[in-house]
């Protein structure tokens, strides 16, 4: 059995979505938010017993300290952020990165402007996936320009619940 743990943490942590929402509605099998964790590496093996496939790193910190160890022999992970290590005055250091020796891990970060020139085709693949139900999203919407400076605050802070939107004008 394949365990796939992919955004659970920057949906939960970053974005506050709740858990039930991403098992319910997005289609998780399991989840939990990292934030309400005493210890990450006791709720991974909780929720992830056979170890972890694929992560999609955005958390960085304990967090990823703590997924080094439960990773699968050959795992993958993506990386593209860090939030925990946004806008802090001291990193924290990762102790387990030998796992990626040990295990055989494959740990490779990407900027989405790497992959601009397929990202019409992209476009077009989404589009149908999303017509055809494949694709579940969530967006929170505010009215007005002048509420975008809240609504960019509240994305560090966790108050949104997925894809924060501000609606300027409707036509």
């Amino acid at each position: 059995m394949w365990y796939l743990l992919i955004f659970f943490c920057l949906l939960i942590g970053m974005f506050g979505i709740k858990v039930n929402l991403l098992k319910n509605k997005l289609g998780f099998d399991e989840a939990f938010n990292y934030k309400e964790e005493q210890d990450l590496d006791a709720a991974l093996k909780r929720y992830f017993p056979a170890g972890i496939d694929i992560y999609f790193e955005n958390v960085g910190g304990k967090m990823l300290d703590a997924v080094l160890v439960n990773m699968k022999i050959h795992g993958r992970i993506s990386a593209c952020g860090m939030i925990s290590q946004y806008n802090v005055e001291e990193l924290e250091g990762v102790q387990n990165l030998f796992c990626l020796v040990t295990k055989r891990i494959r740990m490779e970060g990407f900027l989405v402007w790497d992959y601009s020139e397929v990202y019409p085709k992209f476009e077009e693949l989404v589009r149908e996936y999303m017509k055809e139900g494949k694709i579940v999203y969530v967006e929170d919407m505010v009215e007005g320009l002048e509420n975008g400076p809240g609504a960019l605050v509240g994305l560090f802070s966790g108050r949104n619940v997925g894809k924060q939107v501000v609606a300027v004008a409707h036509e």
